[in-house]
């Protein structure tokens, strides 16, 4: 699956470079680097990994980019300890963690569904290491225990486990991405194989993350936080309804507390716009870059 998924994002061919970044003992971070230039760093939802960013990373590099996709512990094909804490603030302190390694700073950043969180708490965290934000169809989410995490582990991580195997997984995964997708026809039988590979190499290990997932607590709101930020915030919403699409509370707040920020449509699109639209995205990127000047 690693090959295939490297094959799919170099460009060139041999561009593209894949590492597990020990970020803490027995916590490790799926790191995909390709490209060479100014730094986009990408961080996907719960479930694609680097495969879901394939179509926006190659005309990316191509235009001249280092891109850098990061991996939440517990997201993809980073490491599922049990006992970790799966926190956005934890997965926010693991991504800087992990550019400082890198050496990476003032990076335009690219996110994801719940990966926004992650990085909108990293904007207001360490500014000194995003230049600029796009947050595709993401919002200002609390807590990584969402209402749908919880209602699945209501019994607790050993009924989950009794109750999921790798063709649930993946037919729950293909359920959810359709429902919350506006045009459906990027979502394949390969496809959703490469999105679920990584939590079907290591079921028990998931479904123990996500158990830890839906019991996470925040130390701090986001909210009391966002206006510290001043750099510049895109946001890519789909105008075909879905599930998951940031609510009007949320949107709200990010209009009253971040001082630069804007609000773009993407007709035809839901959730997965990288998915739908990736041109849109890309383009995203590049007026993110002229903005954050």
């Amino acid at each position: 699956m690693l090959l295939l998924t490297l094959a799919l994002l170099s460009h060139p061919a041999d561009s593209a470079r894949a590492r597990d970044l020990a970020v803490a003992p027995g916590e490790t971070l799926r790191i995909t680097t390709m490209g060479a230039g100014q730094s986009v760093v990408l961080i996907p939802g719960l479930f694609g990994g680097a495969f879901g960013y394939r179509a926006v990373v190659r005309p990316l590099v191509a235009q001249g980019y280092r891109c850098i996709v990061i991996e939440p512990l517990g997201y993809g094909w980073s490491s599922h300890p049990k006992q970790a804490d799966y926190s956005f603030t934890a997965q926010t302190r693991r991504i800087g963690a992990a550019l400082d390694s890198l050496g990476v700073g003032r990076a335009l950043f690219v996110a994801q569904s719940t990966g926004a969180a992650i990085a909108l708490r990293l904007a207001v965290a360490r500014p000194e290491l995003v230049r600029g934000l796009l947050t595709i169809d993401g919002g200002p989410v609390e807590s990584a225990a969402t209402p749908g995490m919880k209602h699945a582990f209501k019994l607790g991580g050993f009924a989950a486990k009794l109750a999921l195997d790798e063709s649930t997984l993946r037919h729950d995964v293909r359920r959810k991405i359709i429902r919350n997708s506006g045009d459906t026809s990027w979502v394949t039988d390969a496809v959703i194989r490469e999105y679920t590979a990584p939590q079907a190499a290591d079921l028990d290990g998931a479904i123990d993350a996500f158990h830890q997932m839906s019991k996470a607590k925040e130390a701090d709101s986001l909210a009391d936080r966002l206006s510290r930020y001043h750099g510049p915030v895109r946001l890519l919403v789909g105008t075909v309804r879905h599930p998951a699409e940031v609510s009007e509370a949320q949107l709200a707040l990010l209009r009253d507390r971040l001082p630069n920020f804007r609000i773009e449509s993407v007709p035809g699109s839901g959730q997965y716009i990288n998915e739908e639209q990736p041109a849109v995205v890309v383009a995203a990127v590049e007026g993110l870059d002229r903005a954050s000047q």
